[in-house]
């Protein structure tokens, strides 16, 4: 070995997002000129620099290099003991590489980020929102949840209470709102609400949502039923009062037959009668002709009275809907297919689609994605489908497509007797930015909190594996 090497200091350490300096000499045993490249390598790699990064010495000489560690602040940078090494490769000996190794202590930092989805729920009975507490340090985080309002107007089921979150995961917190007071009649009621969300040793973090209490009855019906009942009072009143006196005349009318058929004292015994002529027999009644038994000879055809189907409620009719009711907002509409021809109801804004859509696609896998966006200067979405006989595989990149338009990906359903799962996606859009959680099917977890830029990047949504699809997804567009 032609090389002696020494760290000055051997450890160090380096708070996120600043930087520290290691001193790394090196001196020439060997008797020839050569010429040494320094490269850092291991986890600490992309954010070490070495300079210089070429070093030629003489024999005999000693030379210095600085080593500069700018970890960022990122879950990224674990916080502790982080060893790192740099490779040394001689001109002269290429085959004579040396790899010195140090020590560097990453402090620990947290940061941690709450938010409501949706932040305004709607409900006569309960508002179920969802907590989504995103852990942005570098070690793991600890909190509690408690929600409160003004007036003490409504109760708060939290599920689970307590969260331990690893560093760059996402937790979710499923919250039950009920009002303490039910409106029966009128119209509804807005409850302001806050959801805080403790750490230990600092101050808790704050979300602050809104519950929209409906009436029970609208107002409209409820000033019907009172007119209702109202005429309803009058008439019994009125029947009371004016009561009509009902009697039968059938006695009466007896009598009077009795009396004209008796005879009188008297009168005369009569002659006998002669005999009358026979009855005519009633004339026989026509009877119906075949036209009319059978429905022949030339009738006019039933209408059918069978109910049509309602138009199909795609994503791109939610979007509009959207994008009608708040046109200064971004709207993102998804809906999931399971299976050949089952279709979920369109999800929008933060709102999941596929697990919990709707009563009959609950844990199962999806097949085909219906996406429409609104404010977002058009979308493109690819999706990457299962495979069994290899890697997933990619299916075509939409074109990008308008505002308000439907897009789909999948395979059809009419390509196989049982279309493939998706084990990813990959989306874009032209303005903002596009955020995604997904909900994996093997594993029943969700995944990480990732956003995207605008084109020409791109969110990738899944996994590269055959083994773990897709049964979840929500899309969540962004300024």
């Amino acid at each position: 070995m032609s090389l002696w090497t020494s760290l000055e200091p051997a450890s160090a350490t380096v708070e996120p997002g600043s930087s520290t300096r290691v001193r790394l000499r090196v001196r020439n045993t060997g008797d020839v000129v050569d010429e040494y490249r320094f490269e850092p390598v291991g986890d600490l790699a992309p954010w070490t620099v070495a300079e210089p990064a070429v070093l030629r010495l003489y024999p005999g000489t000693t030379g210095t290099v600085e080593l500069t560690f700018s970890p960022p602040r990122t879950p990224d940078a674990t916080a502790g003991p982080n060893p790192y090494a740099v490779r040394i490769t001689p001109t002269e000996h290429p085959d004579a590489v040396t790899v010195p190794e140090g020590n560097l202590t990453i402090l620990p930092f947290t940061e941690m980020r709450a938010e409501l989805v949706p932040p305004t729920v709607a409900g006569r009975f309960r508002g179920r929102p969802r907590l989504a507490v995103d852990n942005l340090g570098n070690t793991k985080l600890t909190t509690s949840m408690s929600g409160e309002d003004n007036g003490d107007q409504l109760s708060y089921e939290i599920r689970p209470g307590n969260a331990q979150i690893e560093p760059g995961r996402a937790h979710f917190v499923d919250l039950t709102l009920r009002p303490k007071r039910i409106i029966w009649f009128g119209s509804k009621e807005q409850h302001p609400f806050k959801v805080s969300v403790q750490r230990a040793g600092v101050p808790p973090e704050t979300v602050d949502g809104t519950y929209v209490q409906r009436g029970f009855l609208p107002r409209w019906l409820a000033t019907f039923l009172g007119i209702l009942l109202a005429l309803v009072l009058a008439f019994v009143m009125f029947w009371f009062a004016h009561k009509p006196n009902v009697t039968t005349r059938a006695e009466e009318q007896m009598e009077q037959v009795g009396s004209s058929l008796a005879p009188s004292p008297s009168a005369q015994p009569s002659l006998p009668a002669q005999p009358s002529a026979p009855a005519e027999s009633p004339p026989a009644q026509p009877q119906p002709s075949q036209s009319q038994n059978d429905g022949g000879g030339g009738g006019k055809p039933k209408e059918s009275t069978a109910p049509k189907k309602p138009p199909v409620e795609t994503a791109a009719t939610a979007v509009r809907r959207l994008a009608t009711q708040k046109p200064d907002k971004k709207h993102m509409c998804m809906r999931v297919r399971i299976g050949k021809d089952h279709w979920s109801k369109p999800n929008c804004e933060d709102n999941f689609a596929g697990i919990n859509a709707d009563g009959k696609t609950f844990g199962q896998p999806i097949t085909a994605i219906n996406i429409a966006s609104y404010g977002m200067n058009g979308t493109s979405a690819a999706a990457m489908v299962t495979n069994p006989g290899g890697k997933p595989v990619w299916r075509p990149t939409t074109k990008v497509t308008p505002d308000g338009t439907d897009i789909y990906i999948g395979d059809p359903a009419d390509t196989a007797p049982q279309p493939p799962t998706l084990a990813g996606l990959k989306v874009t859009v032209g303005t903002g930015q596009v955020c995604h959680i997904a909900h994996f099917h093997s594993t029943n977890s969700l995944g990480d909190y990732i956003c995207a830029k605008p084109r020409p990047e791109y969110l990738f949504i899944g996994t590269t594996s055959n083994g773990n699809p897709l049964d979840g997804l929500a899309l969540l567009p962004r300024d």
